[in-house]
C-alpha cells in the first residue's frame, strides 16, 4: 500500500484503520470478526490504528489490543483520544494522563504515537448555539489549552507516554486555524475530508465548516492531516446500514446525484468517495471505519488501483455537493 508522510513525523499507509467501526459504532459486528479485521489490514500493508476509550466504550481499544497482544508489528502506529471539554484548570493534565494510562494498559502498549485532543476549542467568549448550556463537555476554551492543555500534552512527551501529539479539528474553523500557527502547534489533526465537505452532526456552530481551509492551513504551518468521515458517517455510501442521525440522513439524501454517478463509473460509491478523499490536496490518511474484512477488502482493494483520474475528480466537483458559503482562506 502507498504511503505517505504524516506531517513532519514519519511515513505512515495512505489508509489508517479507525476504531469506531470495529467498536460497533457504524453497526453490528463481533469481537472477533473486528480482531480479524485488525489483522487483515496489517496484512494489507496499512500502518496506522486509530482508537478512543470513547468508541464503544473502550471497545475499540480492546480490540486493538487483543489483536496484537503486546506485540505489534515494528511499523505500525497508534492514536488514541481524550474527550476533555473544559475541567477546572489545575485537572487538565491529571484528566489527560489518567485517560491515557487507561488506553495504554487497553491497547497493551507502553506508548502511543499520537494524543488528540478530541474536544471542541473555541474562544473564551463563545457560546455554541447548539448546545451551548453544556459545552463545558465538548468544547475546550481557548486559554485552556493554550494555557494548560498544551503544556500538559508536551509533559507527557517528556515522560516518554506518547511520541506526539494532535487535535481534532471539528470545532470552529478560525480557532483551529489559529491553533496551527501557534509556536507550540499539534503535529497532526483530524480533519473531515469529504466530497461533500460536510461534519454532520459532529458540526455545533452556525458558520460554515471550511475543511479545506483548515486542511490548507494545516500544511501551511507543518501540520500533518488525518481525513475523517471519508463517507460522512454513512451519507456517502450505497445505503444507510443503521439509523441515521437526521443530519446524516439529510445528507444521504442530499448525496443521491453522486451514487448515481458512482454508478454509471462502476463504482461502489465508499469506495469511489475513500478514493476521492485520498485525491483532496493536504490529505495524507484517511481513516476508514469498516467494521468487517469484508467492507475493508473492498476499500484496500480499490485505493490500490492508484489515484483518482482528474476526469473523475471534476465530475465530482461538478455535481457541487459541497457548496457553502465560505470565508476567504487566511492563508
Amino acid at each position: 500500500m502507498e504511503t505517505r508522510m504524516l506531517g513532519g513525523l514519519w511515513p505512515v499507509s495512505v489508509l489508517t484503520l479507525g476504531g469506531g467501526g470495529l467498536a460497533q459504532i457504524w453497526g453490528d459486528t463481533s469481537r472477533e470478526e473486528a480482531v480479524a479485521t485488525v489483522r487483515d489490514a496489517v496484512d494489507a500493508g496499512i500502518t496506522l490504528f486509530d482508537a478512543a476509550p470513547m468508541y464503544g466504550r473502550g471497545e475499540a481499544e480492546m480490540v486493538f489490543g487483543a489483536a496484537f497482544e503486546g506485540s505489534p508489528p515494528v511499523d505500525a502506529k497508534f492514536t488514541t483520544k481524550c474527550f476533555l471539554g473544559s475541567p477546572p484548570a489545575d485537572e487538565v493534565y491529571a484528566r489527560l494522563e489518567k485517560s491515557l494510562l487507561r488506553s495504554l494498559k487497553t491497547l497493551k502498549i507502553e506508548r502511543v504515537d499520537l494524543f488528540f485532543l478530541h474536544s471542541n476549542i473555541c474562544p473564551d467568549d463563545y457560546t455554541y448555539p447548539q448546545d451551548g448550556a453544556m459545552q463545558h463537555r465538548f468544547a475546550t476554551s481557548w486559554s485552556l489549552y493554550q494555557e494548560h492543555v498544551v503544556p500538559a500534552f508536551e509533559k507527557l512527551k517528556k515522560k516518554g507516554l506518547i511520541a506526539d501529539w494532535g487535535i481534532t479539528g471539528t470545532g470552529l474553523p478560525k480557532t483551529i486555524m489559529d491553533a496551527f500557527r501557534e509556536d507550540t502547534k499539534p503535529a497532526v489533526a483530524q480533519v473531515v475530508a469529504n466530497l461533500m465537505d460536510s461534519a454532520g452532526n459532529m458540526k455545533r456552530f452556525d458558520e460554515p465548516p471550511e475543511p479545506r481551509n483548515i486542511i490548507r492551513t494545516a500544511v501551511n504551518n507543518g501540520v500533518g492531516v488525518l481525513g475523517i468521515r471519508a463517507v460522512q458517517a454513512g451519507a456517502l455510501t450505497g445505503a444507510l446500514d443503521r439509523k441515521a442521525d437526521p443530519a446524516e440522513q439529510a445528507d444521504f439524501e442530499k448525496a443521491a446525484p453522486f451514487r448515481t454517478l458512482a454508478s454509471e463509473l462502476g463504482q461502489e460509491p465508499a469506495v469511489l468517495a475513500h478514493r476521492y478523499a485520498l485525491a483532496m490536496s493536504g490529505v495524507d490518511t484517511v481513516i476508514l471505519g469498516v467494521k468487517n474484512r469484508s467492507e475493508l477488502r473492498a476499500l484496500v482493494d480499490g485505493v490500490n488501483e492508484g489515484p483518482l483520474d482528474d476526469a473523475i475528480i471534476k465530475k465530482i466537483d461538478a455535481l457541487r455537493l459541497n457548496f457553502q458559503l465560505p470565508r476567504m482562506p487566511i492563508d
